[in-house]
């Protein structure tokens, strides 16, 4: 592989966001679960900090497949770059985003952290599982 930029070619999809998106998707099916099982142990305060919750994740996955397709589009050593410190980056994205929405808002903390952590880990395993047993069949590496 080069490091020289690559532009897109007419009709390539950028994978990375592509799965990002369908991380994210899936959030619909996992995020109802959460909140309904935060709301029935922790009330409506933990519902709500479970929904917050979901939503960081899901913002983290479209973040992560956006930088990675862009910088994909660039040069090889800027992906990898992406790929290395961008997690860093990320990480750190969501403990201040969390950190600023506990400092904002009066929510429970533990519905909050809970979600994120076991969104993150459900919606990982999903995508990997679907690219695994080959469900993803619109991406072309797959193929």
């Amino acid at each position: 592989m080069s490091l020289e930029r690559h532009e897109p070619v007419a009709g390539e999809i950028p994978v990375e966001a592509t799965l990002a998106r369908h991380t994210a998707s899936r959030a619909v099916y996992v995020g109802p679960v959460l909140v309904a099982l935060f709301w029935l142990a922790r009330g409506p305060e933990g519902a709500l900090a479970s929904a917050l919750g979901v939503g960081v994740v899901v913002a983290n996955f479209l973040l992560s497949g956006a930088m990675m397709s862009i910088s994909a589009r660039i040069s090889l050593a800027v992906y990898h770059a992406a790929a290395l410190f961008g997690f860093f980056l990320r990480l750190g994205l969501i403990v201040a985003t969390m950190l600023l929405i506990t400092r904002m808002i009066d929510i429970d903390r533990v519905a909050f952290g809970v979600t994120a952590v076991v969104a993150y880990l459900a919606l990982i395993a999903w995508e990997t599982r679907a690219v695994a047993k080959g469900r993803e069949r619109n991406l072309d590496w797959i193929s």
